[in-house]
């Protein structure tokens, strides 16, 4: 009998050390394609058992996996260690999570707690009815019924009696056995026919302790004897009697070992959960109805999808979302890690001809285009919007989430507020703008020895700089870590920044459209000391944080951003940075959340990514560089990402590529280039287009001629399209007033003017389905050869680049610098800023600065009034004419008709 079981133990130690030396030579493939996966296990135990923790920690490190212990105290309750999972199902550093628990806490409720994706030891109910259903592959085995069946020679047509199991490790081990052809019987310690039972059964299965009143009768001769009672692990139980020469076998060792290899075969699974996934995406059907209702009214009929589920129609992972309600997320920047050997889809542009008032529609035709493509053409596609300030939204232009059946949804969501980003933008520029005026209030009032004191204090008894002061000390030459050891004249450099109000360029901002806000006086306190300044605030989205959060690439890139943003000049004419007032890290503190694009959804349930909203007038005006970005990824090399540029071409499309591009390192593969009848008769001599007033007779009745002598804009927007190498489709978005002879002559004017295709579109009336030409005409054009360049080279002076912008693109015969305007070219070249690209800030309503010349304007000079730097978002901004930064509410805004229902808590009258 002695023999026989140093023999057991040998055969135990065999299949224990074979396990073990398959889960290391997968690891270890796995590792080899994967140098940087760390797979982590943790185990939480909420009993002492030292053994089983020794056990689990030796393995693990042999086999090649990281092991966190939880030791929860043995009175831990079931709310307790569900806390704790939890907490470990949320950490991404985790990828697999055991339980070692008494059988008194393995309720359904813990078992469940554990995701899925996590669970290694295969006891979660979605667990195990992939398992009961036979999708094997889909799913882990139990580890101590990986070792029970291990230990099992061939069982087909035996007879197996399973004692004392139950629960989920018991339905496992039933499931299993049955599958591989066992009769299983199964009994709990008190039935009255286990002893006869015994003696019929070729194996028995122990799946706890047995108790003590229990008697236990000679086991069938030869016949095999498991031992699962969770007791530690160098385990001999007596259950068989002694003249029995069947030797019993305890799963210990072995099941601990199948948990790692579990562990291993999840990280398998793991990784491959991290690869590009093909798109599973369920369109949401529309149906339309004439006379076409109102944006809101649409948005509402419509039942938008959990976000979280169109989150994994596309690919994302559950650690990749953040869930802000039911239809709203934001996407980590960890994505761009995973999928960063995927290929790009197509990137497409849509601008427009130079607009009226009223807009053209280019956010509508965005939408419908990718409504088009993805839920009739069953191809990838993601739109990428930028998020609308609330100034127009409450002033006159109304929102950005497209119209009729081609918008975002919910709208009244997308419109306001949405996730929080441009509230972030205004807390922290407002905190740089009240560290601008506070420093030269401190710096006006104390001494050096004073600001010392108090910009180094002391701290638990010692006086240490910060790290951002660390990082001043070295810009100024001061390698000394010490505040002791720096001299008078030292400490002098270091307090003092020494700026020059005169030169403050940084103002405060807000996301209302309010006049009265441009400009304003500042420190009339008595506890301001008479510091008073003139100042003003800009509309939210003109802070060149925003800028900054549509270029970044990275929360490194976001934060050396940030960082560099000139806010004044020192009384020597050098520039003072947001680094040099130390509130960098605080910026990049209220804008960590911020960087993540948003993910929403059209009307018919495609993807849609709304992030940043710079205006493009004022701004670079364009949505991020990240949601492209992330977007490219998702949409797959065939996929299409359609981005939007703010008003004409001749602004948004220009910036976008002579500054999104160059920040991206991104090629476009076509411009979609809109426009309308309505716009193209206001170019051929129109009457005046006034928002909130009728339109003339000539924009609702038939007019050849006023169509044709406007296509001349929209030749222009043709032309400088070509200028970047990139082919354009015309968009045509049809309105109910358009005649059929109305829309045959752009389109045919297009195609003569160079466009690759024009096309009529009826998405605002249709959905998707109106605009499904466009897409085709998008996807072949999209497959052209493309010889894309910038249209000037950094290299340029600031001057001669504002040039070429101004004569190759707006059609001027040259600029006038003002004085002030060629001051600032003057120092931003003596400062080294000379190399950045250019963002002209101008009217959108013309080519030219002035508002009223519409058509093709010639023959002007183009006036730079002022020349400002956005350092941190890298251009310099020329203002032409009179360029205002804050824009005013008209004599009756919107807010007129926008209400709330206090008993729905509905929006009316948005849009």
């Amino acid at each position: 009998m002695f023999g026989g079981f140093i023999l057991l133990k040998i055969c135990l130690s065999l299949c224990c050390s074979k396990v073990t030396d398959n889960a290391k030579n997968s690891l270890a493939s796995l590792k080899r394609k994967n140098p940087r996966l760390e797979p982590t296990l943790a185990i939480i135990q909420a009993h002492n058992d030292q053994l089983t923790q020794e056990a689990n920690k030796n393995l693990a490190k042999e086999i090649g996996l990281r092991v966190i212990h939880i030791c929860l105290p043995e009175g831990s309750t079931k709310d307790e260690i569900v806390s704790e999972i939890l907490r470990l199902n949320e950490d991404p550093n985790v990828q697999g999570l055991a339980l070692d628990l008494p059988e008194s806490l393995c309720s359904s409720k813990v078992l469940n707690a554990v995701k899925p994706e996590k669970d290694v030891d295969g006891l979660s109910s979605v667990n195990l009815g992939r398992l009961v259903h036979g999708d094997v592959c889909d799913c882990l085995v139990p580890p101590t019924v990986c070792a029970v069946m291990e230990l099992l020679e061939d069982i087909g047509g035996k007879k197996v009696l399973l004692v004392g199991t139950h629960g989920a490790e018991g339905a496992a081990l039933q499931s299993v056995l049955q599958r591989r052809g066992a009769a299983v019987l199964s009994c709990h310690w008190g039935a009255p026919q286990l002893q006869s039972e015994l003696r019929h059964a070729d194996a028995v299965v122990f799946g706890s302790t047995k108790p003590h009143d229990v008697p236990v009768s000679c086991t069938k001769p030869g016949a095999t004897i498991i031992n699962c009672a969770r007791d530690p692990l160098p385990e001999k139980h007596s259950y068989g009697q002694q003249n029995n020469p069947a030797a019993e076998k305890t799963v210990g060792s072995l099941a601990v070992a199948m948990r790692m290899q579990n562990m291993v075969k999840n990280m398998e699974r793991w990784i491959q959960s991290q690869q590009y996934r093909k798109w599973d995406l369920h369109s949401l059907k529309l149906q339309p109805v004439s006379p076409v209702p109102s944006d809101i009214e649409i948005s509402r009929a419509q039942s938008p999808k959990a976000v979280d589920v169109l989150a994994k129609e596309i690919g994302l992972l559950t650690d990749e979302i953040e869930i802000y309600g039911q239809t709203k997320a934001k996407v980590r920047l960890s994505l761009l890690e995973r999928l960063k050997d995927q290929p790009d889809g197509k990137y497409v542009l849509v601008a427009g001809i130079t607009p009226t008032p009223l807009g053209e529609g280019k956010s509508t035709v965005t939408v419908g285009l990718v409504q088009a493509l993805t839920a009739h053409l069953n191809i990838n596609s993601f739109a990428c919007l930028r998020q609308p300030s609330q100034g127009p939204t409450f002033g006159v232009k109304g929102g950005a989430a497209g119209g009729g059946y081609a918008q975002v949804i919910p709208m009244e969501e997308f419109n306001l507020h949405l996730t929080g980003d441009i509230h972030a933008i205004t807390a922290a520029n407002n905190l740089l703008a009240a560290a601008i005026d506070a420093r030269i209030l401190h710096e006006n009032t104390q001494s050096d020895k004073s600001l010392y004191t108090r910009l180094v204090p002391v701290v638990n008894g010692v006086r240490g700089f910060s790290a951002i002061q660390l990082a001043r000390l070295r810009r100024l030459g001061i390698n000394k870590t010490d505040p002791k050891t720096l001299t008078e004249e030292e400490i002098s450099k270091f307090v003092r920044l020494d700026i020059d109000p005169s030169t403050i360029t940084w103002q405060r901002v807000v996301d209302t459209n309010d006049r009265f806000l441009r400009r304003i006086t500042v420190g009339q306190a008595n506890t301001e000391k008479g510091f008073v300044r003139q100042a003003q605030f800009d509309i939210a989205v003109a802070s060149e944080i925003m800028a900054i959060l549509a270029l970044t690439t990275s929360l490194q890139d976001m934060k050396e951003r940030l960082g560099r943003m000139v806010v004044a000049n020192d009384k020597k004419g050098q520039p003072v940075t947001a680094e040099d007032l130390g509130v960098t890290g605080a910026l990049a503190v209220l804008m960590k959340d911020a960087i993540k694009p948003t993910l929403m959804q059209t009307l018919e349930g495609t993807p849609v990514f709304v992030h940043a909203g710079p205006f493009a007038n004022i701004a670079h005006g364009n949505s991020s560089v990240l949601a492209d970005k992330i977007a490219l990824k998702l949409v797959g090399e065939k996929g299409f990402v359609v981005t939007e540029a703010g008003f004409g071409a001749d602004i948004g499309m220009e910036k976008f590529f002579n500054i999104k591009c160059r920040a991206s390192g991104l090629v476009p593969s076509v411009v979609v280039l809109v426009a309308t009848v309505r716009a193209l008769k206001m170019h051929g001599g129109g009457p005046n287009v006034t928002a909130g007033a009728p339109l003339k007779k000539e924009y609702t009745e038939e007019n050849l001629q006023l169509v044709a002598d406007g296509c001349c804009n929209l030749q222009k927007q043709i032309q400088i399209t070509q200028l970047f190498g990139v082919p354009v489709v015309v968009a045509l978005n049809v309105f109910k007033t358009d005649s059929p002879a109305e829309v045959d002559l752009v389109c045919k004017i297009a195609k003569e003017s160079g466009a690759f295709d024009a096309v009529p579109c009826h998405h605002w009336s249709a959905g998707g389905k109106g605009a499904v030409k466009l897409a085709q005409a998008v996807e072949k054009a999209a497959n052209q050869k493309t010889s894309f360049k910038y249209l000037y080279s950094l290299e340029l002076p600031i001057v001669e680049k504002i040039r070429i912008i101004a004569q190759k693109v707006y059609g001027a015969q040259d600029i006038e610098l003002s004085p002030a305007a060629q001051s600032q070219v003057d120092r931003y070249t003596r400062q080294g800023f000379g190399n950045l690209p250019i963002c002209m800030a101008k009217t959108h309503l013309s080519l030219s600065h002035q508002p009223e010349r519409k058509g093709v304007p010639t023959g002007f000079i183009l006036p730079i009034s002022d020349v400002r730097a956005s350092i941190g978002a890298g251009f310099i901004y020329p203002l032409v004419g009179t360029m205002s930064t804050m824009p005013g509410l008209p004599t009756r805004p919107c807010f007129y008709d926008i209400d709330l229902d206090p008993i729905t808590e509905q929006v009316k009258g948005l849009f």
